[in-house]
């Protein structure tokens, strides 16, 4: 049965870049920030000149904000960052399927670049996290760090060039993260490759893993077909049976194995 979501114009609190061509957008959506799950993401209209919406992952939802995160890569997300406080913005959503945050035992996230925003929602909500933060350089991390801070116990870091915590990739730093607790969950988010990589050492350790997966998506709604993934159980749409999947579901395919 088709669930219609909800639409409504939000108003736009704040706005502003955090790094080089990253930005905090921050809008005013009571309704959204009591319902919104970790890892779920709405569908933005930017303006009437783009016909489909543009997918953005809800990283906070709290006290009747919603904050979301995102990078200017393209003319749609350029005029987005040229949107100021006062504005509205057309907004469908909360959508997707996101994290459990209701587990026994501690939780580590590991996430890269972008791939930290929705992981962010489920250090507000759940109850004991830790975080290991990528980036390429101390400029894409050390606004995170101060994000992450506040609802996290431990913060480890890497960055491609080593200007910030320790040099190399989140996959080189995780075995050495993993002797230091026993988590009951791996969340992940960021670069596939990185996913592929953080999923093979959770499972070689034995500890579940979820992914959140990043794909175009035009509806939203599991209508359009866009957004559809080959799994270990048939054809899957990340926008409704995902965005957030177990790693052996998703990267168990044709005779690959992780863990």
């Amino acid at each position: 049965m088709f669930v219609r979501k909800k639409i409504f114009d939000a108003e736009i609190k704040s706005n502003a870049a955090v790094a080089e061509n990253i930005y905090r957008l921050e809008i005013l959506a009571q309704e959204l920030a009591e319902t919104a799950r970790a890892g779920q993401f709405v569908q933005v209209k930017l303006a009437d000149e783009f016909t489909l919406r543009r997918p953005l992952g809800i990283a906070s939802a709290r006290n009747g904000v919603v904050k979301i995160f995102y990078r200017v890569v393209g003319h749609g997300t350029e005029v987005l960052s040229a949107k100021k406080s006062g504005d509205t913005l057309n907004i469908l959503g909360a959508l997707g399927n996101g994290f459990d945050t209701d587990i026994s035992g501690r939780i580590l996230l590991v996430g890269g670049g972008m791939g930290l925003a929705p992981l962010l929602s489920v250090a507000e909500k759940a109850g004991a996290v830790d975080v290991l933060i990528g980036g390429r350089n101390r400029g894409e991390v050390d606004f995170w760090i101060q994000e992450f801070k506040p609802e996290v116990g431990k913060v480890f870091i890497t960055t491609d060039d080593g200007s910030r915590g320790s040099l190399g990739f989140v996959t080189t730093l995780l075995p050495e993260v993993l002797e230091y607790e026993d988590y009951a969950a791996i969340y992940t988010c960021g670069p596939e490759i990185m996913m592929r990589g953080v999923a093979k050492i959770a499972g070689e350790n034995d500890i579940p893993c979820r992914v959140s997966l990043e794909r175009r998506m035009a509806c939203g709604l599991g209508v359009c077909l866009s957004c559809s993934i080959d799994t270990a159980s048939g054809r899957r749409k990340i926008c409704k049976d995902g965005p957030v999947f177990d790693a052996r579901e998703v990267f168990t395919k044709a005779g690959e194995k992780v863990g």
